[in-house]
């Protein structure tokens, strides 16, 4: 699948290949640029050695060395140690509910609703992160269950630029920016007297 989250060739093919990147870098996408967050998946396979990411390899590293991985220069977040940690969560949740298989999380839902409930439960993931996901893999994936749209909420609207989930290239991320700066915009001014 062709996706163009990190901006950068070689981190979004692996994320187009990889449904484990793809969700590390979800999982990433908070406190720094999107393109950097989903550009960690590629960085830390690569400094694991390996094209790809294993959820058992993940979940089985010692915590501070998985933390110096991802704190060395460039850092793969603002706060590597704690993403450190959630990524060997994340990791050890898939190992034991999805057998390491991240697209299993996915694969099978039978509904928009049960896929949300599924992506909901997964460490890091909130309801606002896990209804973007769920737009992303319906929008740029073509994982549809019946329902989709609905359990995306205005994320998986048609049209729209509000999250990763719309984004296509350069322009589209342009759009995306514009759009979370009125957003912030609008929330200061409430916020004022």
């Amino acid at each position: 699948m062709n996706v163009r989250l990190a901006q950068q060739e070689d981190a979004d093919e692996l994320l187009g290949r990889s449904p484990l990147a793809l969700l590390v870098g979800m999982l990433l996408d908070q406190q720094i640029p999107m393109e950097w967050a989903f550009t960690g998946p590629h960085t830390i396979a690569r400094r694991m050695g390996h094209d790809d990411l294993d959820a058992r390899e993940i979940a089985a590293q010692d915590p501070e060395s998985f933390a110096a991985l991802l704190s060395e220069k460039p850092a793969v977040h603002r706060y590597p140690g704690s993403m450190a940690k959630r990524v060997r969560q994340l990791c050890q949740y898939l190992v034991d509910h999805y057998d390491g298989d991240a697209s299993a999380v996915w694969r099978d839902a039978d509904s928009g609703a049960e896929l949300l409930t599924r992506l909901t439960e997964l460490p890091g993931f909130g309801e606002q992160k896990a209804r973007i996901f769920l737009a992303l893999l319906g929008k740029r994936f073509g994982v549809a269950p019946e329902g989709w749209r609905e359990a995306a909420g205005a994320y998986g609207e048609e049209g729209s630029y509000r999250s990763v989930a719309d984004i296509t290239g350069p322009e589209s991320l342009q759009k995306v920016r514009a759009y979370k700066q009125e957003m912030k915009r609008a929330a200061k001014a409430k916020k004022s007297p």
